[in-house]
């Protein structure tokens, strides 16, 4: 398994080395464009799952098949000889930085964002309040939140806190019909949490106003069409709002639309035994439990108001402060990506300082070899489109840097060979997973969701994926 398979290319230059760290979005469009373009690249993908695809997989709502199929472009580029899939359980001693550097011409740190901003108040980690990043983990089968656990049935209000796609997706998933997520590909132990729900009100909150919410009209128009659920909001103020903008407004049509979506009021029914409501100019400043301080009880807020130009509105406190009863609360108000040891990390930021995805170090200096993609490179914000044009433009740095001869890693008077790299995983005991592993796993998800009646049912733990390939974690 671990013989390089990689073809000769006749008549060619010296081929080119490159790791990439993280098999998420940034990594694999990064690697598309350079396998397309240079054809002597030859590429090693590491991953710490024994799964690629990262927030593809992990971070897509699971009513949303058709934004997973770009998972096709990624199987494609894992088709190629010069490509090499990588995965080492984080259970297992794993390589360095310094180690990849000695071994490959050049590194591609494409490992994203795995945790989420706090909201830093009180009884913030109390039972019932945790991110919706966890959420989203849990019921999609990531097997660092399988063990989550929520009041579900402990409560019939939940609160979002933050105001962009995430948030709508988390409300979305708590407030849609059962048998409707039974034909995703959710888990079954997400399922049979969320059949035994009592979450009936969604309340999603941001600090700001309606022009300055981060969701997008298609997460809108999905939201306002959930059966059985009714939309509140101030609909007035809404209104308001929109028609005090109508000038900033004309100049961005992309807002202008979702605006349209919002000032529309809905017709009240008696049929809908649901409801979510978007709550704005709220920033909450304590989570509130209950008498043994042991649970989520409810949510305190400062009323805001809207300063400044629109587009610069910031939101500042009134002094005047909000309660709102609910059971659960989940923060969704961005991701953040961790640092690594041997790698420059802008702290403020969260993020590896880089220009055009060439990292650079506190001196503003230009490190050979080194480079990064997707929100590891331009911080959590965007859509898998954003994060391909993204990695397309560090691939273009890349390729520049090996048309005008930048001197990479390759210099480095210690480099490994490839016997070297390999005896160096064997002595720590360590056996990657392929890609061809990968999709033996897939193939028996794809076999244990046909029996369900569903797309695919994700192993998530990482000793039943190994299971399906006689191993060990």
């Amino acid at each position: 398994m671990l013989k390089r398979t990689f073809t000769t290319v006749t008549n060619a230059a010296k081929p080119f080395k490159l790791a990439v760290v993280g098999s998420g979005p940034g990594g694999f469009y990064t690697a598309h464009r350079l396998l397309k373009e240079h054809p002597t690249t030859q590429i090693d993908m590491y991953d710490s799952l024994p799964i690629p695809h990262g927030l593809v997989r992990y971070g897509v709502a699971p009513d949303h098949p058709e934004v997973k199929n770009v998972m096709t472009t990624f199987d494609k580029v894992a088709e190629d000889e010069r490509f090499r899939f990588l995965a080492i359980n984080s259970q297992q001693p794993t390589l360095t930085v310094p180690e990849l550097q000695n071994h490959y011409d050049a590194i591609l740190f494409s490992y994203g964002a795995s945790e989420d901003r706090r909201l830093g108040v009180p009884n913030e980690d109390v039972y019932g309040s945790t991110s919706a990043r966890t959420f989203v983990g849990w019921y999609n089968g990531l097997p660092r939140d399988r063990d989550l656990k929520l009041p579900l049935e402990d409560t019939d209000t939940a609160v979002v806190i933050g105001q962009g796609n995430v948030a709508l997706d988390v409300a979305r998933i708590l407030l849609s019909p059962i048998d409707e997520l039974r034909k995703t590909d959710i888990t079954e132990y997400a399922l049979d949490a969320l059949s035994k729900s009592r979450i009936k009100h969604v309340h999603v909150v941001g600090r700001r106003g309606p022009l300055q919410a981060a969701f997008t009209a298609k997460e809108l128009r999905e939201q306002l069409k959930l059966p059985g659920v009714q939309f509140h909001a101030d609909h007035d103020w809404i209104h308001d709002q929109i028609q005090q903008n109508q000038s900033f407004l004309s100049k961005r049509r992309p807002l202008k639309r979702l605006m349209s979506l919002l000032d529309q009021k809905p017709a009240t029914t008696h049929n809908n035994d649901k409801s979510w409501n978007l709550k704005f100019l709220r920033s909450p400043v304590e989570i509130l439990t209950n008498s043994d301080a042991s649970a989520v009880a409810g949510i305190r807020y400062e009323v805001n108001r809207l300063e400044g130009p629109v587009e610069k509105q910031r939101a500042v406190g009134t002094g005047e402060y909000e309660t709102q009863e609910c059971g659960l609360v989940l923060r969704s108000i961005g991701y953040k990506s961790l640092a690594m040891d041997g790698l420059p990390f802008d702290n403020n930021q969260g993020l590896v300082p880089n220009v055009y995805g060439k990292i650079i170090d506190s001196e503003q200096t230009e490190l050979p070899g080194m480079y990064t993609s997707g929100w590891l490179k331009r911080g959590p914000t965007g859509v898998i489109v954003s994060t391909m044009s993204d990695a397309y433009e560090t691939a273009d740095t890349i390729l520049n840097d090996l048309r005008q001869d930048v001197p990479m890693l390759s210099t480095n008077p210690n480099r490994l060979s490839e016997d070297d790299l390999m005896q160096l995983m064997y002595r720590r005991d360590i056996c990657p997973v392929s890609y061809s592993d990968w999709k033996l796993i897939e193939a028996a998800e794809f076999n244990a969701g046909s029996l369900l009646g569903k797309p695919r049912e994700k192993f998530a733990t990482v000793d039943e994926m190994l299971n399906i390939l006689n191993r060990r974690s």
